[in-house]
C-alpha cells in the first residue's frame, strides 16, 4: 500500500556552527497550524531564538515562525531562489545562467 506524507525536518546550526537536527514530523498535509505546532514544539523544547529561518516559503510558514519567534529573519533557500530565477529564462540559456548565479551565491562576499 501506498500513501502520501509530509515529512518535515528542521536543522539548526548553534552558535558554535555545529548543525544540529531539532526534530522530524510527520503530517497528512502542509498546512499552516501544522507549522505553528512545529514551532511551538521548538519553543517547548529549549529553542529561544531563530536568528534566520531558511526555506522554501509555503504559505503561513513565515506567519508560523514570526509568531512564535517574532525577531527571525526569513530567507528563501537558495535551490527555491534559483528555481524562481529560471523561470524567466529560456529553456536554452538555463545552463549557462546556473553557473552564473553558482558563482554569485557561492562567492565569499
Amino acid at each position: 500500500k501506498i500513501i502520501n506524507k509530509c515529512v518535515y525536518s528542521v536543522l539548526g546550526i548553534n552558535m558554535e556552527g555545529q548543525k544540529e537536527i531539532l526534530g522530524t514530523w510527520i503530517s497528512e498535509n502542509e498546512s499552516a497550524s501544522f507549522y505553528a505546532s512545529i514551532c511551538s514544539d521548538l519553543k517547548n523544547r529549549g529553542v529561544t531564538d531563530i536568528f534566520i529561518a531558511c526555506h522554501d516559503n509555503l504559505t503561513g510558514l513565515c506567519d508560523a515562525i514570526n509568531a512564535i519567534f517574532p525577531k527571525t529573519k526569513n530567507q528563501l533557500c537558495i535551490v527555491h531562489q534559483i528555481r524562481n530565477s529560471c523561470k524567466f529564462v529560456p529553456y536554452k540559456d538555463r545552463k549557462a545562467v546556473c553557473a552564473d548565479l553558482k558563482k554569485i551565491y557561492g562567492a565569499v562576499n
